[in-house]
């Protein structure tokens, strides 16, 4: 018996249903922002964060000014994945219009816009755990990870993790017992997920970010450190990246500038760690976030003993060394805090002369499903629409995982 409830709701309805399932890592960021956007109001919203202070010591007063830190989330990108279908088809029952056409179009959809912001989100994540050229494999490196993750005071609970299937194999062998399904889980239903451990959720994700470095990965300053800074110069031998991570060392590789508590400025046993952001070869300059602060409420590096970092005069000995072998891929799994990141939809117009078009809004995700017919060949066509935005809102609280190189 034919099924006449095949209308663009229900399509809408289901629609929304897949993408919420397939979206591992969009779906377990930060998703509050979408009511900021309103129609006429713009296509972008600054998100405030807070900001950072020094204790003072003795009862004198030390007023300090406030720095008001800000990210701009911005929704101006329109994804979409359009479907014909003839008269035929239509009249089926609707599973077997899910399975040959619903399906695989929101599979593609979801697939590109996950990929995409995972790749965003791991190349702005400065911290990195493990050893480029040894493989992921126990809770060693995600360990690690987790630590980063506590020393730059990210909240313990909503924590994930997104990991390749080929790293996922590695790490369950050898302990396996500690991935049993846990009915616990609140996002059980959502694709990838195969347990809770080491404080947070791991998603199987074949989208996870492999970075491929450039043909060199070591060079020496050519300027003295500036600070506060977000670029340095190097020398004009060297390449670079964007999305490499890098420490500042000197010679022999000895560590120049240790990562510090955000609070108490007490340094930390690691090398700070920088993203890079964009590579200018014409000038051997290096953009970089987050930006190098030496002194003050907002320093981030420090010598080993917490005293801050000389700069002046100690760039000729100071050697910008890129994580990993020259010209290698690794992939690069990433954990996170939920409000590391954030992905925000907008809810795109209703057409005044579409019959069959509506928008449908789910969990932080907004979709719209327009129909027409095509009476020459009757078939129906319909496209699904996203309009979405993606930002790092404090990308310390997330850190990548390194290993063997692919």
């Amino acid at each position: 018996m034919a099924n006449t409830n095949l209308t663009v709701d229900w399509i809408g309805n289901e629609a929304l249903r897949l993408a919420h399932e397939k979206a591992s890592f969009i779906g377990s960021i930060n998703r509050e922002f979408d009511a900021s956007f309103k129609p006429g109001y713009g296509n972008s919203i600054r998100i405030r964060i807070p900001s950072q202070y020094t204790t003072r010591s003795g009862r004198t007063m030390d007023v300090q000014d406030g720095v008001q830190q800000s990210t701009v989330l911005t929704v101006a990108t329109q994804w979409g994945v359009d479907l014909r279908y003839n008269s035929q088809e239509m009249s089926q029952d609707l599973v077997n219009f899910q399975k040959l056409h619903l399906e695989p179009a929101m599979a593609q959809l979801v697939s590109y816009l996950d990929g995409a912001c995972l790749s965003s989100a791991t190349q702005q994540t400065p911290a990195m755990a493990g050893t480029a050229g040894t493989g992921i494999s126990g809770l060693t490196q995600t360990g690690i990870a987790r630590a980063r993750l506590n020393q730059f005071l990210a909240p313990k609970d909503s924590r994930r993790i997104q990991v390749d299937s080929v790293n996922m194999a590695n790490v369950v062998s050898s302990v396996a017992a500690y991935f049993n399904p846990s009915g616990a889980i609140s996002e059980q239903y959502r694709e990838g997920l195969i347990a809770r451990t080491s404080m947070a959720d791991w998603y199987e994700n074949e989208r996870v970010y492999s970075h491929t470095n450039a043909s060199t990965v070591a060079g020496w300053m050519s300027t003295s450190i500036v600070a506060p800074t977000n670029t340095l110069v190097v020398t004009s031998l060297f390449n670079v990246a964007v999305g490499s991570v890098f420490s500042l060392r000197g010679p022999a590789s000895t560590v120049r500038g240790y990562a510090v508590h955000p609070e108490t400025k007490a340094a930390y046993p690691q090398a700070m760690q920088f993203t890079v952001t964009a590579w200018n070869a014409a000038t051997s300059t290096i953009t970089f976030s987050p930006p190098i602060f030496t002194t003050g409420a907002r320093k981030n590096i420090a010598n080993s003993d917490g005293t801050d970092l000389t700069t002046t005069g100690a760039y000729v000995t100071t050697m910008v060394l890129i994580e990993g072998a020259a010209g290698s891929t690794y992939a690069q799994p990433l954990m996170y805090y939920r409000d590391a990141f954030t992905f925000a939809t907008a809810a795109l117009p209703l057409m005044d002369d579409a019959i069959r078009c509506v928008v449908k809004t789910y969990d932080g995700i907004s979709l719209r499903v327009w129909e027409g017919s095509d009476i020459r060949n009757d078939e129906k066509l319909t496209r699904i629409d996203i309009l979405w935005g993606f930002a790092a809102i404090r990308p310390q609280w997330a850190c990548r995982i390194i290993g063997a190189n692919v």
